[in-house]
């Protein structure tokens, strides 16, 4: 059967990625939201995007796809295909195209209406049944690319002129390229790559987080929100009934250890300021200016110098006082230089010429275990003052004893 690979709603998209290719690794048989012929039919496309980024393998249950992709070898993200997939109508590129051949240097600055007369005058009367733009229709295309940056305004009397932004100026297509694989929204520096074609890139990753692309336009909305100063409706991929929370965003934060990234808001109804994982949320919605939108980011700042993650503390009894000691040897200078440089809300001190001391007051310590765990041959002595988390950290390191068939964690190991 033959199918149309360009798309004009990427919620649809999004919803299939995620559910087989990000989180779900479902074979065709297991997914009953959608008719086996429309699986097929989004199979089909994805595939043609992501060409040799695509695997499978048959098990007992049927036949699971999967993306299989090489940091060493795919320095860009490959689902950055996925966005430039979208289609548009032959308005849409006609309009564009006029625009910016019109408003050709910053110096140009013109309002709606004329914009509108040069377009129909001067590009479109030579043809026999041209298309005629109305002026609302121009004026809603300048709104678009003002609201991208693309084009400023300026109000002279009544009327709004219309100009062309200046372009960037020094930014290398390294820089662009190290924004592009690293950022939320880095979809438009892989745009801008898209034009250098002799360009090889110089970095590799280690750890290469591609997921995130297919939030970008749930970025965009929560970045112009958090810019407007906007609350907003936060609609969550559910099956359920009480998705929709409404909610002032603060900030985003993305995780250095798996890639993932959160939406800290002030939850209106409940009166705190939570976490939101972005790949969860299935649309945004504006609201209403806030009025206090300065206190609540000054209220996160607070929290923050007790959050190692994400946890805020609303739902946490109290602080956790958390104390370790390392020890590093006469030529491991970047063992401290590490912990100075990781250390978050944390603090670090030489207690002689070959131990440092870490200490922190967080909400929620089992952020900070698989951090700390990165230091676990190197630990001379740790203290939590909440026991339990004590007691579990202690547990589980003694159950890797016993799974590596090792002898029992003695005294002067961990104290």
């Amino acid at each position: 059967m033959a199918y149309n690979e360009l798309i004009k709603n990427f919620d649809r998209i999004r919803e299939y990625m995620r559910e087989f290719y990000i989180y779900g690794f479902r074979s065709r048989g297991e997914y009953d939201m959608k008719s086996a012929r429309s699986y097929d039919d989004e199979r089909r496309r994805i595939e043609s995007w992501l060409k040799d980024y695509t695997g499978f393998r048959h098990t007992g249950e049927g036949k699971n796809v999967f993306i299989s992709i090489d940091s060493r070898e795919n320095v860009h993200n490959p689902l950055f295909s996925v966005w430039k997939a979208r289609s548009f109508t032959d308005g849409d590129i006609t309009l564009h195209f006029i625009i910016f051949d019109i408003l050709s240097s910053p110096e140009i600055k013109l309002s709606s209406s004329e914009i509108t007369e040069i377009t129909d005058r001067d590009y479109l009367s030579q043809f026999e049944k041209h298309r005629v733009f109305d002026e609302s229709t121009i004026r809603k295309k300048l709104k678009k690319y003002t609201d991208m940056g693309l084009i400023q305004t300026e109000k002279q009397g009544k009327n709004v002129l219309y100009s062309r932004t200046e372009d960037m100026e020094n930014i290398t297509t390294d820089a662009m390229d190290f924004f592009s694989e690293t950022v939320p929204c880095g979809v438009a520096g892989s745009f801008i790559l898209d034009r250098e074609n002799d360009h090889r890139s110089v970095f590799l990753f280690k750890h290469h987080y591609i997921s995130h692309v297919l939030d970008s336009e749930i970025h965009l909305e929560l970045f112009k929100a958090i810019h407007r100063k906007y609350s907003v409706v936060i609609t969550k991929f559910s099956h359920g009934s009480g998705a929709d929370i409404e909610a002032v965003p603060l900030k985003l934060f993305i995780s250095a250890r798996t890639g993932r990234q959160y939406l800290l808001a002030y939850n209106i109804s409940e009166r705190k300021i939570l976490p939101f994982r972005t790949d969860f949320i299935k649309k945004i919605r504006p609201l209403a200016y806030c009025e206090n939108f300065d206190e609540l980011r000054d209220k996160l700042a607070k929290r923050q110098e007790n959050m190692w993650g994400v946890n805020t503390g609303y739902r946490s009894r109290e602080l956790c006082h958390v104390e370790f000691t390392v020890y590093f040897g006469p030529d491991e200078e970047h063992i401290p230089k590490r912990l100075e440089r990781e250390k978050r809300c944390g603090r670090v001190e030489l207690t002689d010429e070959n131990h440092c001391r870490f200490t922190a007051d967080v909400y929620d310590v089992s952020e900070m275990i698989p951090w700390i765990r990165t230091y676990i041959c190197r630990i001379t002595d740790l203290s939590f003052s909440d026991k339990d988390a004590e007691r579990r950290f202690l547990d589980d390191l003694e159950h890797m004893y016993r799974l590596y068939d090792a002898e029992e964690v003695r005294e002067n190991d961990i104290q």
